[in-house]
């Protein structure tokens, strides 16, 4: 009886004093409280675990993993502005954070940047399927693996066809609509640039954002898809330079880049991103993110791909990426480009809503949703309505991303 009278006592004088300032704040961190501006707390490392590696097995010596890591994310997630002078040495300090301290600071990043209930809403249609000379070996629609996967090429749509098929996707919710065509380049295809610019004229009519992907492209066929109203141009660049010629061998590294700067010097929108699970490390991941995250201006858009194993390609039986490595890639993406859309692209069909929702808190800001996504299978529409319903996400509004930072 004497133990819980002193007991009562301790707790209500306890309730009667007031509470500290700093026990108010206790659950911020020290960077994001500065960030915040709110507090300038003394900076310790035993507010932050010192960070290892995910793969008990990898040695990084302090050349490749800085001991001083913990101030590399403390900057990244302090910072009002975005940079393009991002060294490797700093992404691979951010890359491999403990993971959960890593997507907690992504989120804050992202809350700074963007209405965390906002996702785009993003369909994407085939246009012209299969017939590609090129030897990417994870796609279906190569003509060198045709025999394997049974895939037949087709003619390019019409423009009839591909603008009814934006009315049903504006009509289910999606505000950016996506033209794919399996083709090199456009050298010669004049009369199909003519129809793809129909194509998108007419999109843009519709008040939706467009974006297509053609494959390489010159600075006079940029100028025009940008007279024809294109919002972005989608050229991804796979994955990390060293590891790039593991996957392709009929388009180098630096050419996929000069098409982007085609793209960004005629004034349209540079979507680029990656594919994970093509064989490639965590080195290789960080190679990407330092690519994009370095180009002249951030990407608006930074896809991310899963790879989807197709049957008869050279990477048909490869093993699919750990969700972990996709989180990780999505969440040092928005720390590294903080004003860019990061898109869960190709594999989210695999993922539960639970994943899928780790992503969004990890910074990820659109999706892909309908029937397909070019050869593989996509979330439909009313799956996706389902799930926003579920987890209090909007979708964003055609050209009504979050305002741009200083500079």
């Amino acid at each position: 009886m004497f133990a819980y009278r002193l007991t009562s006592r301790f707790v209500a004088a306890s309730l009667a004093r007031p509470v500290p300032p700093a026990v108010v704040r206790h659950d911020i961190r020290p960077y994001a409280a500065a960030a915040v501006g709110s507090e300038q707390p003394t900076w310790t490392r035993s507010t932050f675990p010192a960070p290892s590696s995910p793969n008990p097995a990898t040695k990084l010596d302090a050349s490749v993993y800085p001991r001083n890591a913990n101030q590399v994310l403390r900057k990244a997630v302090a910072a009002t502005t975005v940079r393009n002078d991002w060294t490797r040495e700093e992404i691979t300090a951010i890359y491999h954070e403990p993971l959960m301290e890593l997507v907690y600071q992504a989120s804050t990043v992202h809350r700074r940047f963007h209405n965390p209930a906002d996702v785009q809403l993003c369909t994407l249609m085939n246009i012209k399927t299969g017939g590609c000379t090129e030897d990417c070996k994870y796609c279906a629609q190569s003509t060198r693996y045709q025999k394997g996967t049974g895939l037949e090429a087709k003619k390019t749509e019409s423009v009839e066809a591909v603008l009814a098929a934006a009315r049903a996707a504006k009509e289910n919710g999606s505000t950016r609509f996506c033209m794919g065509a399996a083709w090199r380049d456009m050298r010669g295809r004049k009369s199909g640039l003519r129809n793809i610019a129909a194509m998108i004229s007419g999109v843009r009519a519709m008040g939706m954002e467009v974006c297509v992907t053609l494959g390489m492209i010159d600075a006079a066929q940029a100028r025009e898809l940008k007279a024809a109203g294109l919002t972005a141009y989608n050229h991804n660049v796979d994955t990390s330079r060293e590891f790039y010629p593991s996957v392709i061998s009929t388009r180098t590294y630096d050419e996929r880049l000069r098409t982007l700067g085609h793209v960004r010097d005629a004034g349209i929108s540079v979507c680029s991103g990656g594919i994970l699970g093509l064989g490639e490390k965590d080195e290789d991941r960080v190679g990407l993110l330092h690519t994009v995250s370095t180009l002249p201006a951030h990407p608006e858009s930074f896809p991310v791909n899963a790879l989807v194993p197709i049957k008869g390609t050279p990477l048909g039986n490869q093993k699919p990426i750990d969700f972990t490595d996709m989180l990780r890639t999505i969440a040092a993406a928005r720390i590294l480009m903080p004003a860019t859309i990061v898109r869960i692209a190709a594999g989210r069909k695999t993922m539960p809503e639970e994943k899928q929702a780790l992503c969004f808190m990890a910074g990820a800001n659109a999706i892909f949703t309908g029937e397909k996504m070019l050869t593989t299978e996509c979330n439909g529409y009313d799956e996706d309505k389902a799930m926003f319903e579920r987890w209090g996400l909007e979708p964003m509004k055609s050209f009504e991303k979050s305002p741009k930072p200083a500079s």
